[in-house]
C-alpha cells in the first residue's frame, strides 16, 4: 500500500451548490420564527403585559448601603417579625432593602395601591432576589444598588426567597413583603 494514497475518499466539494428545496423550506421557517418572535418582543409583549420592569442599577460601597439600611429602619421601624425590624414607610418614598447571608432586611409593610420604589443591594456575596407568588427576579450584587419601581395591587404577604446559590444556609434566606388595604 502507498503512504501517498488514501482508501478515504474526500466528500465532493459542493457547498456552494444551490439550496435543495428542503432546505429551503426550512431557512424559510427559521427565519419567519425569528421574525415572529422578534416582532413579539419589541412590539406585543411591552404593549399588552407590562412585564417589563423599570430596573435601575447604581454603584454603592456596601458599607455606605448598610449605613442608608439602618437609617431606614430606624426613621420607619413599626416593629419586629421574629428578631428582623418591620418598617412601614409612607408612599412615594425610596424603600432600602438589604441582603446578607443569610436574611433580608428589613421586613417591609406596604399599602395596597401605592407606588416605592425599592432599592436593594448586598453587603456581602451575589444574591438573587424572587418576589413570590408574583414573576419578579434578578440578581443583587455587592457595590450595586438595583432600584426597581413596585405598586402592589392584592394585600397579602409576599415572599422574597433568594435564588442565587449563597452559601451554607442559602435555604434559609427568606424575606417578606407585607402588603395591607
Amino acid at each position: 500500500m502507498s503512504y501517498t494514497s488514501s482508501p478515504l475518499v474526500a466528500p465532493p466539494r459542493d457547498w456552494w451548490q444551490p439550496a435543495g428545496r428542503d432546505e429551503k423550506l426550512w431557512l424559510g421557517i427559521a427565519g419567519a420564527w425569528a421574525v415572529s418572535m422578534f416582532v413579539m418582543m419589541v412590539i406585543i409583549w411591552p404593549a399588552i403585559g407590562g412585564q417589563q420592569n423599570q430596573i435601575h442599577d447604581y454603584r454603592v460601597d456596601p458599607s455606605d448601603f448598610q449605613a442608608y439600611t439602618a437609617s431606614f429602619i430606624e426613621e420607619h421601624q413599626t416593629g419586629e417579625l421574629e428578631g428582623t425590624p418591620v418598617v412601614s414607610p409612607p408612599p412615594d418614598t425610596d424603600i432600602f432593602l438589604q441582603a446578607s447571608q443569610f436574611a433580608w432586611t428589613p421586613v417591609l409593610e406596604l399599602q395596597q395601591g401605592e407606588t416605592y420604589r425599592i432599592l436593594i443591594s448586598s453587603i456581602d456575596v451575589q444574591h438573587g432576589f424572587s418576589l413570590q407568588p408574583d414573576n419578579v427576579n434578578f440578581q443583587v450584587l455587592p457595590d450595586f444598588i438595583t432600584g426597581l419601581e413596585i405598586t402592589p395591587h392584592e394585600a397579602g404577604e409576599y415572599t422574597i426567597v433568594c435564588n442565587e446559590f449563597c452559601g451554607l444556609g442559602h435555604h434559609l434566606m427568606v424575606g417578606q413583603i407585607i402588603v395591607v388595604e
